[in-house]
């Protein structure tokens, strides 16, 4: 879950990490009121799940409260990269005489944290790391020991942070950046820049929070932050019915039980030619609620012209989800051509219910390649 600006820099607050003073504003008229109360220059800045504000012009320095409401004005309703700015944050606008970058993210292939920090912020971390790598200081850390003191200064050393106040303020944070990571179940935490001002004051100027989805039951008050309508209005849906989905480009809707199956048959359906439109784990059970929830997401789909079911029975018997499946396509009334895959416990039984029963748009097929190949000629 990603979550906005505003709010990635209330959770670096918690955790002590500096940030300039700001309000939420949804409406002209509210970016002047808040701009009344933080007083001086402020900064006019919209609030999207996405890079490039400041070149689209979602990005904008306002003298006096007037000058912050025509700014908003400007700003919302502004399409950014494919999304409408609805929400600003409002913020006093700073003195910049340094900016650098500093991140942790979540690495997969070492299955550990990772730190980057360079003095070259205010700049695509990709583009740092292509133009200038040594500029760039990388730094795991191991889990089990955890974060101590001579990982700061490893970074802030090995960045050429020269200035003792500077490297002072910066190890202060990177540490509690760390603390926030860890005890916000993230997967990124980015602040670029992280900038210096005039007088040697050290704070975040923006930031990048990605919490980990499996994690959110832990987090509550983070779950409640999601910003729904920036989301895939299908994978939305799929949320609010406890489906897991995936939505991707294809034509043939793809509906398995277990998230390995549900991988495995999304890659036969590209060996057979095809292209995969989700990917959709129905989970352990096969009850026709279940089955009917998937399927309302998968229809929702223009693309969908053929449904694939995979499913291996093992805990799961193939006869329960057999009637599932009639039970869910008959509430449905689904003119889609579907094909079937049973496979593991009460399959030859859960085939047989199919074949007596099931509509002429549904088709049984033995094998999972057999399937995908029905699939997509039906999708075709």
């Amino acid at each position: 879950m990603d979550l906005l600006e505003y709010q990635g820099k209330e959770l670096f607050k918690r955790f002590g990490i500096p940030v300039s003073e700001g309000r939420v504003a949804t409406t002209p008229a509210e970016a002047r009121k808040a701009a009344e109360e933080i007083g001086g220059a402020v900064v006019v800045k919209a609030q999207v799940l996405t890079g490039g504000r400041g070149k689209a012009g979602g990005v904008k320095l306002a003298d006096d409260p007037a000058d912050a409401e025509q700014k908003a004005n400007d700003i919302l309703g502004l399409d950014i990269n494919g999304h409408i700015v609805r929400t600003l944050w409002i913020e006093s606008a700073s003195d910049i005489a340094k900016e650098y970058y500093l991140s942790i993210t979540f690495d997969r292939g070492a299955k550990k944290p990772l730190f980057m920090f360079t003095t070259q912020g205010g700049m695509e971390i990709e583009e740092v790391a292509a133009k200038d790598p040594d500029a760039l200081v990388r730094l795991h850390v191991d889990a089990l020991e955890g974060y101590q003191p001579w990982i700061a200064r490893r970074l802030v050393y090995g960045a050429g942070v020269e200035d003792p106040g500077e490297q002072k303020q910066i190890a202060d944070i990177i540490g509690k950046l760390y603390r926030c990571f860890v005890e916000s179940d993230a997967m990124l935490t980015e602040i670029n820049p992280l900038i210096v001002t005039p007088d040697g004051t050290v704070k975040a100027l923006d930031s990048k929070f990605t919490v980990d989805d499996s994690a959110l039951y832990r987090h509550e008050d983070v779950a409640a932050l999601r910003d729904t309508s920036a989301a895939d209005p299908l994978e939305a849906l799929a949320r609010e019915k406890g489906v897991t989905y995936v939505k991707l480009d294809g034509s043939v809707g793809i509906l398995g039980n277990g998230a390995g199956l549900s991988m495995s048959t999304v890659d036969v359906v590209v060996t057979a030619g095809g292209k995969p439109a989700n990917f959709c784990d129905l989970g352990g059970g096969g009850n026709a609620q279940g089955v009917v929830d998937a399927l309302e997401v998968i229809t929702r789909d223009a693309q969908v012209k053929s449904i694939f079911f995979n499913i291996f029975g093992g805990i799961t018997r193939c006869d329960e989800v057999a009637r599932g499946v009639l039970e869910a396509v008959e509430r449905m009334r689904i003119e889609l051509p579907i094909v079937v895959r049973l496979d593991g416990t009460n399959a030859d039984e859960g085939r047989r219910i199919l074949a007596e029963a099931a509509p002429p748009n549904l088709h049984v097929e033995p094998t999972m390649l057999d399937a995908a190949k029905r699939a997509v000629e039906l999708a075709a």
